[in-house]
């Protein structure tokens, strides 16, 4: 009896690396999409500005792509935001970036350099318009702006788009009307602190950590953005219809609200490429985003609502083919 233990032990022995085998096997699959090597080469990743959402997202994706395709060299290019991320990639000087909808849609209309080859790779998230004050401030609504020294953003920037919409929805010319001033949030913060500005205007994932880190430092509240004056906006027409009434939820940044609510605009990001960029290296680079959410939702917390579910739907961009064969090949 006791030969045959040897026997079933060797038996057991194949079975377990018959099941260590296939699970290696699933393992690589999902890691190495039909056991393709991994593209190689180097590719320019347009971002945004420092303590923004797009650089973070930007720089913690960059190494999420060096895990999976090591032989990539992956360039950050700091930008103004969304607007000079759109013309990037349309006129060849980047390969992808993160721009809201509303400026990929104003440049199509608008008939910019390369629109037409401007492709969807994912939508990620939504960008919240913050409009900034000191908490002891007299502005308690956008009409309250007038004759005030507001920060609308750097000159081809998301937030300078749809802070001048915002602006002359509210009845204020923003060129007459306030003192305008070039501010992201890289400086925005220090100079509302230093009382060199008023107000000031953001637009980016929930938190943002650039406010994050003033609410430790200073006081502050948001002046509420109301659905009738998103109402107003959506008459501008162009890219003005992906503006969308919502709230910053109380929770976003929690030592300023103090449990309200902030009624807003909301945006949704999204992932571009163009059509000419190899649809390999593009199926590779929508897998990593889609497949890294949980780990860069760990550090940029608005990364965690990209979802496979919403991820194709990247209006008014078509998909590029690279994404639409990943999508496909998710489809159960």
């Amino acid at each position: 009896m006791s030969k045959m233990f040897p026997r079933i032990s060797r038996s057991r022995a194949w079975q377990g690396a018959a099941v260590g085998a296939v699970v290696l096997g699933l393992l690589l699959w999902w890691l190495l999409p039909l056991g393709e090597k991994p593209p190689t080469g180097t590719i320019v990743f347009s971002t945004g500005t420092p303590r923004g959402v797009y650089q973070e997202y930007g720089e913690r994706l960059r190494t999420e792509l060096d895990r999976d395709m090591p032989g990539l060299e992956v360039k950050l290019l700091n930008s103004a935001g969304s607007q000079e991320n759109v013309e990037r990639v349309a006129t060849g000087e980047a390969d992808f970036t993160i721009a809201a909808a509303d400026a990929v849609a104003t440049y199509e209309l608008r008939q910019g350099d390369g629109a037409g080859r401007l492709r969807g790779v994912a939508r990620l998230y939504d960008d919240y318009v913050h409009l900034i004050v000191p908490r002891g401030s007299d502005i308690r609504s956008v009409a309250d702006l007038r004759h005030k020294r507001v920060a609308t953003g750097l000159p081809d920037s998301g937030v300078r788009l749809i802070a001048n919409r915002v602006l002359r929805a509210a009845g204020i010319d923003p060129r007459k009307d306030i003192t305008p001033v070039a501010d992201g949030i890289d400086t925005g913060p220090g100079r509302l602190r230093a009382g060199k500005i008023d107000a000031f205007f953001w637009s980016g994932g929930l938190p943002t950590k650039g406010l994050v880190t003033l609410a430790k430092k200073d006081a502050f509240r948001f002046v509420p953005i109301d659905e009738a004056l998103i109402t107003r906006l959506h008459g501008e027409g162009e890219g003005t219809r992906y503006y969308r009434a919502t709230n910053i939820p109380e929770s976003a940044y929690p030592n300023v609200q103090q449990g309200s609510q902030v009624p807003t605009i909301a945006v949704s990001n999204l992932l571009m490429t163009r059509s000419d960029v190899d649809p390999r290296l593009t199926e590779w680079v929508t897998r990593a985003v889609i497949k890294s959410r949980d780990g860069i939702g760990a550090h940029v917390h608005s990364a965690q609502l990209v979802d496979l579910r919403t991820a194709i739907y990247t209006d008014p961009l078509p998909l590029q083919e690279g994404a639409r064969r990943y999508y496909r090949s998710m489809k159960p």
